[in-house]
């Protein structure tokens, strides 16, 4: 919601990866699809959220490149924002098509940490990334929860409490989701 509203936007799509290029998914994660119902039940407060199974119907690895090119032909007049956090931003020239990504929307970098000095590292990155790929970013100064998606996994293993949607983490108890102990290591 607070991204909603910082950014204006009329609609916020929430497209999640079939299969992610830069990583493998460990043993015990959801399939695309429930994913994409945990996405339903942690966004179903806000009005604006939509979810795009884009990717999911989509054969192959989920590269956002080919996603923003299916919502530029859908979408020909709309002002399309990728949104991403601080380390997505540190490692978009490493993506597929990083220039032609700048090209098809707007990047809007969330906070994933206070930490001053990484946000630093990210200013001169996006300032980087505006002079050699004329991109469009914008930082969003929003309210943030210090910690990686891993340690939500290794908390939620350990049946240590979490500040996920209550709805969301019922799912992931009740279908043993991520719980499997290879979170651990």
């Amino acid at each position: 919601a607070e991204l909603v509203r910082e950014l204006k936007l009329d609609r916020l799509l929430i497209v999640p990866a079939a299969t992610p290029p830069h990583k493998t998914l460990p043993a015990g994660s959801p399939s695309p699809e429930e994913r994409l119902s945990m996405c339903e039940a942690a966004f179903a407060g806000i009005p604006q959220a939509e979810l795009c199974d884009l990717e999911i119907r989509r054969p192959g690895k989920s590269y956002t490149v080919d996603t923003l090119t299916t919502l530029r032909e859908q979408y020909p007049a709309d002002e399309l924002y990728l949104i991403m956090g601080t380390d997505m931003l540190l490692s978009f020239r490493t993506w597929r098509e990083p220039e032609r990504i700048a090209k098809l929307a707007k990047l809007a970098v969330m906070h994933r940490t206070k930490d001053a000095e990484l946000w630093e590292e990210v200013c001169r990155e996006a300032d980087s990334l505006k002079r050699e790929m004329q991109a469009d970013i914008l930082t969003v100064d929003n309210r943030c929860i210090s910690v990686s998606s891993t340690v939500v996994r290794r908390l939620l293993a350990l049946g240590a409490p979490w500040c996920l949607e209550p709805a969301v983490e019922a799912m992931i108890r009740q279908n043993g989701w991520y719980l499997c102990g290879a979170e651990l290591k």
